[in-house]
Formats: structure tokens, C-alpha cells, sequence
């Protein structure tokens, strides 16, 4: 199985897209934290795209872990979370915190789209290391099969600018140690 989780209305044809709430397209639901209706061992590949940062620092570890048991060996956990080197490189170059606000606390629009977290690189791969991956390295969403689908792993600024501006996602992949 291919899970995407936290899919909102994002919906990616050929994988089971998971949501805490229904839409259109949404084809389980429940929480990310558990994961109760997904079998463990039953995936190849889970895809989190900025919702990791959605919980607090002392879930991070449970969670991941947790996906961790829902991947069958050697199963991949392909994540994307704001940058925070690249949030404070662009906050640093402009001086805007206002564009900033969205990647940092996210979008407020409901009670679940607010964030609890950070990331860097080092600070991410610790995480995933504790949690039983290995192999971990950076992905480039136009090598991906769900490249041509605009999300949050193509989050530039200049918004949109994806030619001149600067990736504001950190994407790492990983893979579960069997």
C-alpha cells in the first residue's frame, strides 16, 4: 500500500490518502498520531507532507515510530516539513517575517492547521534515526511520481517561483530498518 498522510484535499491517484477529516477524495479516516485502521507492516511507502510539524516536540518520536511499525520491511517514509534554515535565510535576506508566518505556525485556518514544531536537517534526521530508519537523504519532488501534484514539498519563495526562488520544504526520505 501507498499511504498519504494528511492529505487534505490533496489527493494522490494510486495511493490510500488519510485524513484526520473527511473530503473529497479522502479515503480513510483518522489520526495521524495513531493510525488506528492501517494494519501494521501494510505499507511500502507512507508520504507526510507538511503535517509532521502539526504535532508537538513530545509527539514527534512517538509518531514517527508508530509509522515506523505501518511500514513493511524496508518500507520508505518520504516526509516534507517547512525548512527552518531556509525560513531563517530568507527572514535574514528580507526581513519579512509576515510572508514567514504560514511556514512557522501555519495557516490557522482550522483547529488542526496550526503548528507545534520545527525542523532543521540535523534535527529531522535525529528524529528518524531514533525512530528506526536509516538511509536517510533528501528527495527532489520533480523525480517523484506525484511531482506534477503542487504541494507543499514545492513550496518556494518567491511563491511559485520554482526557477529563481528558494525551496522553503525540507524533504527527506528514509527507510525502515528491518
Amino acid at each position: 500500500m501507498k499511504l498519504h498522510i494528511g492529505c487534505g484535499n490533496i489527493i494522490l491517484e494510486g495511493w490510500v490518502n488519510l485524513d484526520i477529516k473527511p473530503g473529497p477524495g479522502v479515503d480513510i479516516i483518522d489520526d495521524a498520531r495513531e493510525l488506528t485502521t492501517i494494519k501494521d507492516d501494510s505499507c511500502d511507502i507512507i508520504y507526510a507532507c507538511h503535517i509532521l510539524e502539526h504535532f508537538s516536540r513530545r509527539e514527534i518520536g512517538t509518531i514517527l515510530k508508530k509509522w515506523n511499525k505501518k511500514l513493511n520491511s524496508s518500507g520508505t517514509l518520504r516526509l516534507a516539513v517547512p525548512n527552518f534554515s531556509a525560513i531563517v535565510d530568507h527572514y535574514m535576506r528580507n526581513k519579512d517575517l509576515e510572508g514567514l508566518l504560514g511556514l512557522l505556525l501555519g495557516g490557522h485556518k482550522d483547529l488542526f492547521d496550526k503548528h507545534g514544531m520545527i525542523f532543521d536537517e540535523r534535527l529531522l534526521k535525529n528524529y528518524l534515526k531514533k525512530a528506526g530508519f536509516s538511509f536517510i537523504r533528501k528527495w527532489d519532488w520533480k523525480q517523484m511520481e506525484h511531482g506534477h501534484i503542487d504541494d507543499f514539498s514545492q513550496a518556494y519563495l518567491p511563491h511559485m517561483n520554482k526557477e529563481n526562488g528558494t525551496l522553503m520544504s525540507l524533504n527527506l526520505e528514509a527507510i525502515k530498518i528491518i
